[in-house]
């Protein structure tokens, strides 16, 4: 408490308080935040967030595995090379589905964080994703007209909305939430737990595979049970994470910057970062506005964000995150394409008994991830906050492009020669993947807008990499057997490196976000 106030002062006297004082009170507000010890609080919000993320993944990786089992209940009975396996145009669509649900998610999710507030929309993803996943774990055949897969279909598009909205919403609280100095690792890490949401539901898939081996050996059709439960176990960590993410606090910058109540800042500033927060924001610099006064908040319009972007110096980095974050995904996506190749190479193949080629293919799914996708991710982490941003970028799409143009002009020849060198190629480019622009795509968006559009610009961005997983996944996916089985895969790799070469371009219109405030970064230091 200053000695020049007190708890008595007249609310006359606060109110006339200048303008000037309102800004200094936002600085500090700010810096607090920015400078604050990395704590508690910061470990909370990465794991509230990281926990939703490891969900996601793992139900849009856990569908892959599920289809594959699907095919041994669904078509036991059918003969030749369609016996027990999901006919490639319903297996697109079951998978895609939760992909087009993600462009809505993001989309709606982002522009509301932005209009109603991020602790309004955090959890609401979240509860959404645990419906979902519950009702595509019980679809079944309906008495007319609807087979499982089209009503898990409809599941997994609602689930995909769901998925979607925790990008844009997840990563900007994380964003404002964490210090200038960790806020890289911090969102980074958030990112990473997905490695641990693909690697946990193969996990998952052997145990539950295992509990029913006996069953499933008499009786393949018991099978049934098995990918419901898979499929099912997706809601345990979001149930865990859901009480926390409905009653963490509203970011100090939205609440400063839109709300434009600064006395609840102050406070939010004090729940995130604790005791700390007293040393520059005490009661001695209470805003204008109380909690009771009548403060009109300057939500975000739709006319103000044309007249931001239509300068060149903001829409091109709206942009570059967003074609950048597409030309990865069409190729992060269309790799997955070579997974039964990969798979058959290291010896993992489903060939044997249902439960031996289900086992097979889950143990080597883990392998795969294990070698390229997890230490790319914690590589990044413990790095991006080093190297920055940008530098991790331009490293990620260089080293795809030389790796993807390897693989694509020398596929067979390198199949035929060395299945080693296939496996090593191809761990590289998952490697470099996400310790590069699969990663450093998500954390820019978070970064480099104004608080007022931060979140919808985030899901503008991740939207348009959606719309490059459907492009590779509904688009490449027949390309691929064209002119006879995989056929086309050294055309479809070529395809991805001009995409990669697209991504590197694009790099040079996002900025280094590394070490500055949300505020430089936006133009909003005195707004």
């Amino acid at each position: 408490m200053s000695a020049g106030l007190s708890l008595h002062d007249p609310l006359e006297a606060r109110h006339h308080r200048s303008s000037e004082d309102e800004v200094d009170v936002r600085r500090r507000a700010l810096a607090e935040i920015d400078n604050a010890k990395f704590g508690w609080f910061h470990i909370k919000a990465c794991l509230v967030a990281g926990i939703g993320f490891f969900t996601d993944s793992y139900d849009i990786f856990a569908i892959n595995l599920c289809s594959t089992i699907m095919g041994y209940v669904y078509y036991a009975d059918a003969t030749g090379s369609a016996k027990n396996t999901t006919p490639t145009s319903i297996d697109m669509w079951v998978k895609g589905s939760t992909q087009l649900g993600c462009i809505f998610g993001q989309l709606a999710f982002g522009y509301l964080a932005d209009r109603l507030g991020r602790k309004k929309m955090y959890g609401t993803e979240l509860i959404i994703i645990i419906v979902c996943t519950i009702g595509g774990a019980f679809a079944g055949n309906t008495a007319r007209g609807l087979s499982v897969y089209w009503v898990l279909f409809i599941w997994r598009f609602f689930l995909g909305i769901g998925i979607g909205g925790d990008y844009p919403v997840s990563a900007v609280l994380t964003s404002e939430l964490a210090t200038s100095k960790n806020r890289g690792a911090m969102i980074a890490a958030v990112f990473a737990m997905q490695g641990f949401g693909i690697v946990a539901a193969a996990i998952v898939s052997i145990i539950v595979l295992a509990c029913f081996r006996t069953a499933v050996e008499g009786d393949q059709l018991m099978l049934d049970y098995a990918w419901r439960i898979i499929m099912g176990l997706g809601v345990v960590p979001g149930i865990i994470a859901l009480y926390s993410r409905l009653t963490i606090p509203e970011t100090p910058r939205y609440t400063l910057d839109v709300e434009q109540n600064v006395h609840r800042a102050a406070r939010d500033v004090r729940a995130t970062i604790g005791a700390a927060g007293h040393k520059t924001i005490d009661d001695a610099h209470e805003p204008l506005h109380s909690d009771h006064a009548q403060v009109k908040a300057q939500k975000p319009t739709w006319a103000e964000f044309y007249h931001y972007f239509k300068q060149w110096k903001h829409f091109r980095v709206l942009m570059g995150t967003s074609v950048t974050w597409f030309a990865l995904d069409v190729a992060f996506y269309g790799v997955n394409l070579n997974s039964s190749i990969i798979l058959t190479a290291i010896g993992f193949s489903g060939s044997g008994t249902p439960y031996h080629a289900l086992i097979r293919i889950s143990a080597g799914n883990i392998i795969l991830n294990l070698l390229g996708t997890l230490p790319g991710y914690w590589v990044t982490v413990f790095t991006i906050d080093r190297l920055g941003r940008r530098t991790i970028q331009f490293i990620g799409f260089t080293m795809l492009l030389i790796l993807f143009c390897i693989l694509g002009f020398a596929y067979h020849q390198i199949l035929d020669r060395s299945v080693a060198a296939f496996i090593v190629l191809i761990t590289l480019a998952q490697f470099f993947q996400n310790f590069g622009p699969n990663t450093t795509t998500f954390i820019i968006p978070s970064e480099a807008f104004p608080t007022r559009f931060r979140s919808t610009c985030h899901g503008i961005s991740a939207a348009s990499g959606k719309v490059g997983a459907v492009v590779a996944q509904l688009g490449f996916f027949h390309l691929k057997d064209r002119g006879g089985k995989n056929a086309f895969i050294p055309q479809l790799i070529q395809i991805f490196a001009l995409f990669m070469l697209i991504g590197l371009v694009f790099t040079w219109f996002v900025p280094e976000t590394k070490g500055k405030t949300l505020e430089e970064l936006s133009d909003e230091l005195d707004d």
